[in-house]
């Protein structure tokens, strides 16, 4: 008799679960320093990312063994393969997570993770870069490999007591970011709408002020300057027009896509907060209360679609059918 096991064959756009749940932890961090509220919550979420982790890098890894030809497919698709830049994302965010507690496991996890992020951003920019695209394959995920993989890594890099090589990194993401969105911009404004599947990618557009005004104030000393006070003002901006297309958006049906309206949502209530410990009284303490508690709303009420989703097992396309061994022979025909 062979024992087999069921392993769901998971995207690589799951690991947007980590950067939702760190940055929101991220933020309950910031405002127990702005506001001193209970750090056990921000610390729990911590947790819950960290194991949120190492489940889909188990998975992920396993799609590699048992379902080689869907990894692949994933590898060379147009908009899914900047997905896989994730991976070294979230592991960077577990990184930063880890500092108060191990610097060495940090700093082993930071490695394995710019590492990954780099390779892969410089492999896939490669890759655009030989042209022959489709313009309607044009989303907010190519801000994922090079963008976000760099503003993490600078933010990442400033915890762990590297100002230099964090200062590298912004510079990599801030001109990749401005590059990525003059192209991005073109093509919404001159090629065919979105397709409902694609459309809450555009949660994305949100992240590259935000996430970058995060590591600006890692490499900053000092009260927030006009840089800082210039990104929060770009990211206010991308939110109020995400607002205003969330009903053109949500034509799709939820799906563990709105993910990517995590990691914007929970940074533009980090970004205030920490400006706030930095003794900014301006706008970012009036606007931070309602910031704060809009990326709590956003987290929570995804976390519980995806909930649902997994409860009525709709939340992975398929799954494979492994066998572990087989059970010794009794002996009998």
């Amino acid at each position: 008799m062979t024992i087999r096991l069921s392993v769901p064959v998971i995207p690589a756009s799951f690991f947007g679960m980590v950067l939702g749940l760190s940055g929101l932890a991220a933020a309950w961090r910031s405002a127990t320093l702005a506001w001193h509220l209970p750090a056990v919550i921000g610390e729990a979420l911590t947790g819950l990312a960290t194991a949120v982790w190492a489940v889909l890098v188990l998975l992920y890894g396993l799609k590699w063994v048992v379902a080689r030809e869907d990894a692949l497919n994933e590898v060379t698709h147009p908009v899914g393969c900047c997905f896989i830049g994730l991976a070294g994302v979230a592991t960077l965010l577990v990184a930063g997570g880890l500092v108060p507690y191990s610097t060495p496991a940090a700093t082993v996890l930071f490695v394995a993770g710019s590492a990954f992020t780099l390779l892969f951003a410089v492999w896939r920019t490669g890759g655009l870069w030989q042209g022959d695209r489709d313009h309607a394959a044009t989303t907010p995920v190519l801000y994922l490999p090079t963008v976000a993989g760099s503003f993490v890594s600078a933010v990442v890099a400033s915890a762990l007591g590297y100002p230099d090589w964090a200062q590298l990194a912004f510079g990599a993401g801030a001109l990749s970011w401005l590059a990525i969105e003059s192209v991005l911009i073109h093509r919404l404004l001159t090629v065919g709408a979105l397709p409902p599947a694609l459309r809450p990618t555009l949660g994305i557009q949100l992240a590259p002020p935000v996430v970058g005004l995060v590591a600006y104030l890692g490499i900053t000393q000092g009260p927030p300057d006009l840089v800082a006070h210039a990104l929060l003002g770009y990211g206010l901006l991308q939110a109020l027009v995400l607002l205003r297309l969330l009903p053109w958006i949500r034509h799709e049906p939820f799906a563990p896509s709105y993910w990517a309206f995590t990691f914007g949502a929970t940074a533009l209530a980090s970004g205030p907060l920490r400006m706030i410990a930095r003794g900014d009284t301006g706008p970012a303490a009036v606007l931070a209360p309602v910031l704060f508690a809009a990326a709590n709303l956003v987290v929570i009420l995804i976390a519980i679609g995806t909930v649902r989703l997994a409860l009525r097992r709709k939340l992975v396309a398929k799954a494979v059918t492994i066998p572990l061994g087989r059970a010794k022979p009794t002996g009998l025909a």
